[in-house]
Protein backbone atom coordinates (compact mmCIF):
# COMPACT_ATOMS: atom_id res chain seq x y z
CA UNK A 1 0.00 0.00 0.00
CA UNK A 2 1.24 3.48 -1.38
CA UNK A 3 -0.01 5.51 1.32
CA UNK A 4 1.72 9.19 0.63
CA UNK A 5 -0.55 7.70 -3.39
CA UNK A 6 -3.63 7.90 -1.50
CA UNK A 7 -3.26 11.05 0.50
CA UNK A 8 -2.08 13.04 -3.41
CA UNK A 9 -3.87 11.25 -5.91
CA UNK A 10 -2.56 12.44 -9.89
CA UNK A 11 -4.82 15.23 -11.10
CA UNK A 12 -7.08 13.80 -14.12
CA UNK A 13 -6.38 14.95 -17.22
CA UNK A 14 -7.61 14.41 -21.02
CA UNK A 15 -5.81 11.80 -22.31
CA UNK A 16 -5.47 11.05 -25.84
CA UNK A 17 -5.72 7.69 -27.00
CA UNK A 18 -5.81 6.57 -30.99
CA UNK A 19 -6.40 2.76 -32.00
CA UNK A 20 -6.25 0.61 -34.85
CA UNK A 21 -7.92 -2.78 -34.72
CA UNK A 22 -8.15 -6.03 -36.83
CA UNK A 23 -10.86 -6.80 -39.42
CA UNK A 24 -11.51 -9.78 -37.35
CA UNK A 25 -10.54 -10.26 -33.59
CA UNK A 26 -8.33 -13.11 -32.85
CA UNK A 27 -8.17 -13.15 -29.22
CA UNK A 28 -4.53 -11.92 -29.02
CA UNK A 29 -3.56 -9.84 -26.16
CA UNK A 30 -4.00 -5.94 -27.22
CA UNK A 31 -0.81 -3.46 -27.34
CA UNK A 32 0.01 -0.24 -25.39
CA UNK A 33 2.15 1.88 -27.23
CA UNK A 34 3.74 4.34 -24.95
CA UNK A 35 5.86 7.04 -26.65
CA UNK A 36 8.83 8.97 -25.50
CA UNK A 37 9.21 12.38 -24.38
CA UNK A 38 8.24 14.81 -26.76
CA UNK A 39 6.77 12.39 -28.77
CA UNK A 40 2.47 11.51 -28.76
CA UNK A 41 0.50 9.05 -30.05
CA UNK A 42 0.87 10.09 -33.91
CA UNK A 43 4.88 8.57 -33.56
CA UNK A 44 3.06 5.14 -33.64
CA UNK A 45 0.41 6.14 -35.50
CA UNK A 46 2.70 7.11 -38.18
CA UNK A 47 3.43 3.06 -38.54
CA UNK A 48 3.01 1.02 -36.31
CA UNK A 49 -0.58 0.68 -35.09
CA UNK A 50 -1.98 0.01 -38.76
CA UNK A 51 1.05 -2.81 -39.03
CA UNK A 52 0.03 -4.15 -35.83
CA UNK A 53 -3.84 -4.39 -37.19
CA UNK A 54 -2.86 -6.19 -40.34
CA UNK A 55 -1.53 -8.60 -38.44
CA UNK A 56 -4.21 -9.85 -36.19
CA UNK A 57 -3.09 -7.98 -32.84
CA UNK A 58 -5.36 -4.61 -31.31
CA UNK A 59 -3.09 -1.68 -31.10
CA UNK A 60 -3.28 0.78 -29.30
CA UNK A 61 -1.28 4.62 -28.35
CA UNK A 62 -1.30 7.06 -25.53
CA UNK A 63 -0.30 10.51 -25.69
CA UNK A 64 1.07 10.95 -21.92
CA UNK A 65 -0.45 14.41 -20.54
CA UNK A 66 1.46 17.38 -22.31
CA UNK A 67 2.33 15.38 -25.39
CA UNK A 68 0.04 15.17 -28.53
CA UNK A 69 -4.00 15.80 -28.40
CA UNK A 70 -3.31 14.92 -24.39
CA UNK A 71 -4.12 17.78 -21.80
CA UNK A 72 -1.73 20.16 -20.66
CA UNK A 73 0.98 19.35 -17.94
CA UNK A 74 3.74 21.36 -17.30
CA UNK A 75 4.46 20.09 -14.41
CA UNK A 76 4.01 16.71 -14.47
CA UNK A 77 6.22 14.10 -13.14
CA UNK A 78 7.03 10.27 -14.08
CA UNK A 79 4.56 9.15 -11.26
CA UNK A 80 1.76 10.75 -13.32
CA UNK A 81 2.71 9.49 -16.71
CA UNK A 82 2.51 6.15 -15.22
CA UNK A 83 -0.50 6.88 -13.83
CA UNK A 84 -1.99 7.76 -17.31
CA UNK A 85 -0.67 4.05 -18.75
CA UNK A 86 -2.06 2.61 -16.04
CA UNK A 87 -5.53 4.30 -16.32
CA UNK A 88 -5.90 3.38 -20.25
CA UNK A 89 -3.82 -0.19 -19.86
CA UNK A 90 -7.29 -0.86 -16.78
CA UNK A 91 -9.91 0.25 -19.53
CA UNK A 92 -8.66 -2.17 -22.66
CA UNK A 93 -10.66 -5.34 -22.95
CA UNK A 94 -8.09 -7.36 -22.18
CA UNK A 95 -4.68 -7.94 -20.22
CA UNK A 96 -2.21 -5.28 -22.25
CA UNK A 97 1.41 -5.92 -23.20
CA UNK A 98 3.23 -2.77 -22.75
CA UNK A 99 5.41 -1.01 -25.54
CA UNK A 100 7.38 1.99 -24.34
CA UNK A 101 9.61 3.55 -26.37
CA UNK A 102 12.87 5.46 -25.51
CA UNK A 103 11.70 7.38 -21.62
CA UNK A 104 8.49 6.03 -22.31
CA UNK A 105 10.42 2.52 -21.28
CA UNK A 106 11.53 3.96 -18.28
CA UNK A 107 7.53 4.93 -17.71
CA UNK A 108 6.17 1.79 -18.92
CA UNK A 109 8.53 0.20 -16.34
CA UNK A 110 6.72 2.69 -13.06
CA UNK A 111 3.71 0.96 -14.88
CA UNK A 112 4.32 -2.46 -14.37
CA UNK A 113 5.00 -1.78 -10.90
CA UNK A 114 1.01 -1.00 -10.75
CA UNK A 115 -0.33 -2.83 -13.57
CA UNK A 116 0.08 -6.86 -13.74
CA UNK A 117 0.85 -6.56 -17.51
CA UNK A 118 0.50 -9.69 -19.70
CA UNK A 119 4.30 -8.62 -21.08
CA UNK A 120 6.65 -5.86 -21.83
CA UNK A 121 9.13 -4.23 -24.61
CA UNK A 122 10.89 -2.12 -24.32
CA UNK A 123 12.01 -0.19 -27.52
CA UNK A 124 15.34 2.16 -27.29
CA UNK A 125 15.13 2.40 -23.29
CA UNK A 126 16.28 5.08 -21.96
CA UNK A 127 15.54 4.06 -18.09
CA UNK A 128 17.25 7.11 -16.59
CA UNK A 129 19.67 8.04 -13.76
CA UNK A 130 23.16 8.95 -13.42
CA UNK A 131 24.20 6.78 -16.42
CA UNK A 132 21.83 8.34 -18.27
CA UNK A 133 22.84 12.02 -17.65
CA UNK A 134 26.36 11.23 -18.11
CA UNK A 135 25.89 9.77 -21.53
CA UNK A 136 23.53 12.57 -22.97
CA UNK A 137 25.90 15.28 -21.47
CA UNK A 138 28.63 13.69 -23.22
CA UNK A 139 26.24 12.89 -26.76
CA UNK A 140 24.47 16.30 -27.11
CA UNK A 141 25.83 18.73 -24.31
CA UNK A 142 23.58 21.36 -25.44
CA UNK A 143 20.35 19.75 -25.64
CA UNK A 144 20.88 17.98 -22.68
CA UNK A 145 22.01 20.78 -20.02
CA UNK A 146 18.85 23.05 -20.99
CA UNK A 147 16.93 20.07 -19.59
CA UNK A 148 19.10 21.13 -16.05
CA UNK A 149 17.71 24.67 -16.96
CA UNK A 150 14.07 23.89 -16.95
CA UNK A 151 14.41 24.07 -20.71
CA UNK A 152 13.57 20.98 -23.13
CA UNK A 153 15.47 18.31 -23.97
CA UNK A 154 16.39 18.59 -27.73
CA UNK A 155 17.76 15.84 -29.94
CA UNK A 156 19.37 16.19 -33.24
CA UNK A 157 18.38 14.82 -36.78
CA UNK A 158 21.19 12.19 -36.65
CA UNK A 159 19.69 10.73 -33.18
CA UNK A 160 16.72 10.34 -33.74
CA UNK A 161 16.84 8.65 -37.31
CA UNK A 162 18.90 7.09 -40.28
CA UNK A 163 20.63 8.19 -43.03
CA UNK A 164 17.98 6.24 -45.01
CA UNK A 165 15.09 8.21 -44.17
CA UNK A 166 13.92 11.03 -46.36
CA UNK A 167 15.09 14.52 -45.02
CA UNK A 168 11.76 15.63 -45.73
CA UNK A 169 9.99 13.01 -43.48
CA UNK A 170 12.21 13.94 -40.41
CA UNK A 171 11.61 17.39 -40.91
CA UNK A 172 8.12 16.68 -40.59
CA UNK A 173 8.63 14.48 -37.67
CA UNK A 174 10.76 16.77 -36.05
CA UNK A 175 8.36 19.85 -36.01
CA UNK A 176 5.96 17.73 -34.51
CA UNK A 177 8.12 17.35 -31.24
CA UNK A 178 6.96 19.05 -28.09
CA UNK A 179 8.52 18.77 -24.55
CA UNK A 180 7.83 16.73 -21.27
CA UNK A 181 7.24 18.27 -17.79
CA UNK A 182 10.34 20.05 -16.62
CA UNK A 183 10.27 17.88 -13.00
CA UNK A 184 9.26 14.96 -15.16
CA UNK A 185 12.78 15.62 -17.28
CA UNK A 186 15.07 16.15 -14.32
CA UNK A 187 13.47 12.72 -12.59
CA UNK A 188 14.63 11.15 -15.83
CA UNK A 189 18.28 12.43 -15.47
CA UNK A 190 18.24 11.74 -11.54
CA UNK A 191 15.36 9.54 -10.42
CA UNK A 192 15.30 6.27 -8.99
CA UNK A 193 14.78 2.74 -10.63
CA UNK A 194 10.87 1.63 -10.88
CA UNK A 195 9.68 -1.21 -8.58
CA UNK A 196 9.99 -5.14 -9.52
CA UNK A 197 6.81 -5.80 -12.11
CA UNK A 198 3.56 -6.97 -11.01
CA UNK A 199 3.55 -10.32 -11.90
CA UNK A 200 6.84 -11.23 -13.51
CA UNK A 201 5.85 -10.50 -16.75
CA UNK A 202 8.44 -11.37 -20.07
CA UNK A 203 10.28 -8.69 -21.30
CA UNK A 204 11.67 -7.97 -24.79
CA UNK A 205 14.40 -5.45 -25.06
CA UNK A 206 15.21 -4.13 -28.79
CA UNK A 207 17.35 -0.98 -30.02
CA UNK A 208 20.02 -0.20 -32.64
CA UNK A 209 23.91 -0.61 -31.68
CA UNK A 210 23.36 2.70 -33.95
CA UNK A 211 21.57 4.69 -31.40
CA UNK A 212 22.82 8.07 -30.98
CA UNK A 213 20.60 8.38 -28.03
CA UNK A 214 21.00 5.31 -25.89
CA UNK A 215 24.40 3.19 -26.56
CA UNK A 216 24.42 -0.23 -27.05
CA UNK A 217 25.73 -0.87 -23.82
CA UNK A 218 23.02 0.88 -22.09
CA UNK A 219 20.50 -1.59 -24.11
CA UNK A 220 22.47 -5.02 -22.93
CA UNK A 221 21.99 -3.75 -18.93
CA UNK A 222 18.38 -3.05 -19.57
CA UNK A 223 17.99 -6.51 -20.90
CA UNK A 224 20.02 -7.98 -18.07
CA UNK A 225 17.69 -6.39 -15.33
CA UNK A 226 15.12 -8.44 -17.29
CA UNK A 227 16.79 -11.48 -18.06
CA UNK A 228 17.03 -11.33 -21.60
CA UNK A 229 19.28 -10.27 -24.05
CA UNK A 230 18.94 -7.43 -26.42
CA UNK A 231 17.51 -7.47 -29.91
CA UNK A 232 19.41 -5.29 -31.79
CA UNK A 233 18.43 -3.27 -35.49
CA UNK A 234 21.85 -1.95 -37.03
CA UNK A 235 21.74 1.16 -39.04
CA UNK A 236 18.65 2.49 -37.61
CA UNK A 237 18.29 5.73 -35.31
CA UNK A 238 16.59 6.37 -31.69
CA UNK A 239 12.90 6.51 -33.77
CA UNK A 240 12.30 2.60 -34.70
CA UNK A 241 9.08 3.63 -35.32
CA UNK A 242 9.11 6.62 -37.40
CA UNK A 243 12.86 5.41 -39.67
CA UNK A 244 13.23 4.56 -43.19
CA UNK A 245 13.13 0.17 -41.44
CA UNK A 246 10.30 0.54 -39.34
CA UNK A 247 8.69 -2.76 -40.05
CA UNK A 248 11.66 -4.69 -39.14
CA UNK A 249 11.51 -4.24 -35.09
CA UNK A 250 7.69 -4.01 -35.02
CA UNK A 251 7.84 -7.44 -37.17
CA UNK A 252 10.16 -8.34 -34.07
CA UNK A 253 8.13 -7.80 -31.63
CA UNK A 254 4.94 -9.22 -33.01
CA UNK A 255 6.71 -12.46 -34.23
CA UNK A 256 8.04 -12.76 -30.08
CA UNK A 257 4.09 -12.18 -29.20
CA UNK A 258 3.30 -15.04 -31.25
CA UNK A 259 6.04 -17.57 -29.90
CA UNK A 260 5.75 -16.45 -26.40
CA UNK A 261 4.47 -19.90 -24.28
CA UNK A 262 0.92 -19.10 -22.71
CA UNK A 263 1.21 -15.58 -24.30
CA UNK A 264 -0.67 -15.03 -27.41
Amino acid sequence: MRGWEWARPVRPVRREVVSATPEVEQGRPPLLLVPGFGHGAWAFAEHWLGHAAARGFSAYAVSLRGHGGSGPAPEATLRAYAHDVVQVAAGLPRQAVLVGHGAGALVVGHAMARYPARAAVLVAPVLGGWGTAATAVRRNPFGTLSVLAGGRLRLSRAQLFSPELPEADARRYAARLGRAGRRAQWQLLLGREPEPPVGDPPVLVLGSPDDRVVPAAALTRAARRFGCAPLLFPGMGHDLMLDARWREPVDAILDWLEKEPGRS
